[in-house]
């Protein structure tokens, strides 16, 4: 499917696009809150300052997608294939992003307040600055991603999580909500 008809779509009213291919598509700056991409082929598709709030993406393929400045707040991204994508300075705010794997994306300067990224595979990913609030932690792999500036004032993070790669970057244990221990 490309572009064209997918705007025609979504504009007629349309929002179940669950299964589509979207490969490499631009949607740059485009409107398509709420709509089922569920299972979508969105590899390397441009979707940089769309408004993807509240829309499914959940088991997407957005391998290499362009997302920086993309509105995806209240969005199920759950087991969301994200490696390399780039979400710099993105809006994931209350986004689910459980199960997700994000190894190598950029998420620098990203607001992932209240996220969840529960189970979230983010090896070698960038989250430099990004504002992990509240963010859900537990079960993810943050083994070497950029945490540099990163804030996670109140996030819920186990201890596995903090000798993992998080207790490296000297933050202070006052500002995180312990989940449990061993």
């Amino acid at each position: 499917m490309d572009a064209n008809k997918l705007l025609n779509l979504y504009a007629a009213g349309e929002r179940n696009f669950n299964k589509a291919n979207l490969h490499q598509v631009n949607l740059t700056e485009t409107d398509l809150s709420g709509a089922n991409l569920a299972e979508a082929d969105l590899s390397g598709a441009d979707l940089s300052q769309a408004n993807l709030s509240r829309c499914n993406f959940s088991r997407a393929n957005l391998t290499d997608a362009e997302l920086s400045g993309a509105n995806l707040s209240g969005a199920n991204l759950s087991e969301v294939n994200l490696i390399g994508a780039d979400l710099i300075r993105g809006n994931l705010q209350e986004t689910n992003l459980s199960r997700a794997d994000l190894r190598s994306a950029n998420l620098a300067l990203a607001n992932l307040l209240g996220a969840n990224l529960s189970e979230a595979e983010m090896s070698g990913a960038d989250l430099s600055h990004a504002n992990l609030k509240k963010a859900n932690l537990i079960g993810s792999n943050i083994n070497e991603a950029d945490l540099f500036g990163a804030d996670l004032t109140g996030a819920i993070i186990t201890e596995q999580e903090m000798i993992g790669g998080v207790l490296h970057i000297g933050l202070s244990h006052k500002w995180v909500t312990w989940a449990g221990g061993c």
